[in-house]
């Protein structure tokens, strides 16, 4: 199954009567200041919920939006109406990796039918297609019950090791300027650089302007001429693990393993005292 789904594909499912559930996973970038839970109150695809990526985290990580038990996981993923026979579709406002993150956490925790809207609500309202205000009805709560992938899931400890031994291509999603240390990061008190041996594909390399994927192939392209080794699975980093996502998306679209994604990401690897940190070209 491709990670995408276009509008004109998710209106045929939504016709159909196959179970469907469409989420609302925006979250805020650093740099953004909307309020999501506004934006989705004033305009959702009929008939979807919002998957909350707070709520979807560790409540005693120190880190942003971590992980959460699989447990809490499946408990929050059942209270949104969803099975395991369930069709997900991940949608945002306009960022994109949030749906990214979404899709990315639903196949870590074993949900395999799950796409992103490719574009989000913004496709969706091109398309003059209708949208609800509001607050949704609650589904019908159900037993869901994990079947976590944690070889898609990296920690401190995998990176070191990873870092060390170069035995993994690490992909880091941030723009040039903070992979090289030119900028400072946008959380005080992390160092400026990259890991040694990564590769900086910053996340908006693999979308057209109007936050749709670029075709698969030129994704693809993308991943080859950055370095990226055909037959090594790689690893995933950004600032807190949400537009790493959209590398992941993009290593699935383009028919790579889809590889794992360092949840700490620069705001751990950054903060860590011990942590080999590369700066310049």
């Amino acid at each position: 199954m491709s990670p995408l789904i276009t509008v004109k594909d998710l209106l045929l499912l939504q016709k159909s009567t196959a179970p469907l559930c469409v989420l609302d996973a925006t979250t805020l970038l650093p740099g953004e200041t909307r309020d999501p839970e506004e934006a989705f109150q004033a305009a959702h695809i009929p008939g979807s919920q919002r998957f909350d990526l707070a709520a979807f985290s560790d409540p005693e990580s120190t880190q942003p939006h971590t992980v959460p038990s699989a447990a809490r996981f499946g408990n929050l993923f059942g209270s949104l109406g969803i099975t395991r026979s369930t069709h997900v579709v991940f949608y945002d406002q306009g960022n994109t990796a949030s749906a990214c993150r979404g899709w990315w956490m639903a196949r870590l925790f074993g949900h395999d039918t799950v796409q992103v809207l490719d574009g989000g609500l913004p496709a969706w309202q091109h398309a003059n297609l209708p949208v609800e205000q509001g607050t949704p009805n609650k589904p019908s709560p159900q037993t869901y019950l994990c079947q976590p992938h944690f070889s898609r899931l990296k920690g401190l400890g995998d990176m070191l090791e990873i870092v060390t031994g170069a035995s993994r291509p690490v992909l880091d999603a941030r723009s040039a300027a903070r992979f090289y240390g030119q900028a400072p990061e946008p959380r005080p008190g992390l160092a400026s650089g990259h890991m040694p041996n990564a590769i900086n594909i910053p996340h908006k390399t693999l979308l057209a302007e109007n936050g749709q994927f670029l075709p698969a192939d030129h994704v693809r392209q993308v991943f080859l001429e950055s370095g990226l080794p055909e037959n090594k699975p790689a690893v995933t980093t950004c600032g807190s693990g949400m537009t790493a996502s959209v590398l992941n998306v993009g290593l699935a679209l383009a028919g790579f393993d889809e590889g794992a994604l360092y949840d700490g990401s620069w705001a751990e690897w950054g903060a860590t005292p011990d942590a080999p940190v590369t700066k310049g070209y």
